[in-house]
């Protein structure tokens, strides 16, 4: 017999996954709380007791594809030798991991606008921002890049060249380029010629 705890988090993952699906098929504004609620078959009532409202709901689903593309990067730096291939490794991860529709639509195309700029930025900086930030400086340390700047400054600059590199369309058509592109400007500040 499964205790409260237990009922509470199927209940909020239920939520949260009807939700996922919903926001990436229909995007935010068309997805209709009612919607969510009979596609995880709970009540209104179960709903408000885990969120507040559907932007509550929404950021809980940007906040578990975040922690996945964690997952991604991870596994995919896992075994890297040096950290300029450390850092190319989990840059390409997260750009293939955004490259899916559902991601993509969710995390970059709606969610600053969702959850307003403050909160988007907050986001990243809890999950991915450091990884790239820290791969950046110890690549700095280790010489294998070079940048007059700051680390900081370096890991901004990459940061947003690589969202906008996943908001580029057509997306599909243009990943194999992107993606290239990416290692290209990497190897900029390294020093290495493709």
């Amino acid at each position: 017999m499964a205790t409260n705890a237990q009922r509470r988090a199927q209940t909020r993952g239920c939520l949260i996954n009807a939700a996922r699906h919903l926001f990436a098929e229909q995007g935010y504004a068309d997805t209709s709380t009612e919607t969510i609620l009979s596609g995880a078959g709970v009540t209104r009532g179960a709903m408000y007791h885990h969120f507040r409202n559907k932007a509550e709901l929404f950021e809980a689903v940007c906040d578990l594809l975040s922690r996945e593309a964690m997952a991604a990067i991870e596994k995919a730096v896992a075994g890297q030798r040096g950290n300029l291939a450390t850092l190319k490794a989990g840059s390409l991860a997260w750009v293939d991991f955004m490259a899916r529709d559902d991601v993509r639509r969710i995390l970059v195309v709606e969610a600053p606008s969702v959850l307003g700029q403050e909160r988007w930025r907050a986001l990243d900086e809890r999950y991915s921002f450091p990884l790239l930030r820290e791969g950046i400086r110890e690549a700095m340390e280790e010489g294998a890049l070079h940048f007059s700047g700051s680390a900081e400054g370096l890991a901004v600059l990459l940061n947003g060249a690589m969202n906008a590199l996943v908001l580029n369309d057509p997306w599909a058509e243009n990943l194999p380029r992107l993606r290239r592109d990416l290692l290209a400007l990497f190897d900029c500040f390294s020093g290495e010629r493709p």
